[in-house]
């Protein structure tokens, strides 16, 4: 692979270029970006090589040996390194994903770029600041929503009730569909993205809710559902193998229905 070269008008720079590991025959070379809000300079590209034969397999056992061995200022989310938190969600080769189930073998390069979430107010280095985010998740009410009394025990639901769930539950919200969509990133004020909306949909296909109604009605403007283009970036890019633009086009079809 041919070496990476930052174009001549690129907004960021070149940083350090920190020393191989001694002794090492098996290193990898990972170039990633760098931006402190305290320093006032600008963005930049550091280069790192990692010992690998003293490291994981994973992207994110690499950030933490860099940051163990060579540069303790090097900042990034992680917790779980279990594919469940997504705390660790950034882009890695060009592709949103979640650095602790990507292995560096699978990202196939002489050297493996890292960069932040696209599109979103960077906090320091590769942590994105994402404060919409979660609000716009907040905005969809995410909880089960009931008129009848409370029963004694449990709200039951059926087996076949409770599969309809399944593709939707699961979401981590890394918030990497979201930034991958483009019209999130044009629109991501007012439109609510992929990950709000399959969550948004999980609970109006929910058996035991009882607030689909008003969930519509909070739905039902230009802009939070209906700036999807269906450009499937997101199903593309879910680390978890989820389709939000299904689950989108099943809540435009739920609002053509109460129509009707």
């Amino acid at each position: 692979m041919a070496q990476f070269q930052l174009p001549k008008n690129s907004r960021y720079t070149e940083g350090k270029s920190w020393p191989k590991p001694a002794n090492s025959n098996h290193v990898q070379e990972f170039r990633i970006y760098r931006w402190n809000p305290d320093d006032g300079a600008k963005p930049k590209i550091d280069t790192y090589y990692v010992d690998r034969d003293d490291c994981g397999p994973m992207v994110l056992d690499a950030l933490i040996w860099i940051k163990n061995n060579v540069d303790p200022t090097l900042t990034f989310r992680r917790s779980c390194r279990e594919g469940i938190c997504g705390s660790c969600a950034m882009n890695i080769m060009g592709e949103n994903t979640l650095a602790c189930t990507l292995g560096i073998d699978d990202c196939k390069a002489d050297s493996v770029k890292i960069y932040p979430l696209p599109h979103t107010p960077v906090l320091k280095d590769l942590v994105p600041d994402l404060t919409t985010f979660f609000a716009q998740h907040a905005s969809i009410e995410p909880w089960l929503k009931t008129e009848t009394p409370q029963p004694e025990k449990e709200w039951r639901q059926t087996p076949e009730e409770r599969s309809k769930l399944d593709g939707l539950y699961e979401c981590i919200l890394c918030a990497c569909c979201s930034t991958s969509c483009p019209s999130y990133w044009w629109n991501g004020e007012r439109f609510l993205g992929p990950a709000a909306l399959l969550q948004a949909y999980r609970w109006l296909i929910d058996s035991r809710d009882e607030g689909t109604g008003e969930r519509l009605d909070n739905l039902h403007d230009p802009f939070r559902l209906y700036r999807c283009h269906t450009i499937m970036n997101c199903a593309n890019t879910c680390p978890k193998g989820l389709n939000p633009a299904k689950a989108i086009a099943e809540i435009k079809k739920m609002m053509v229905a109460r129509t009707i």
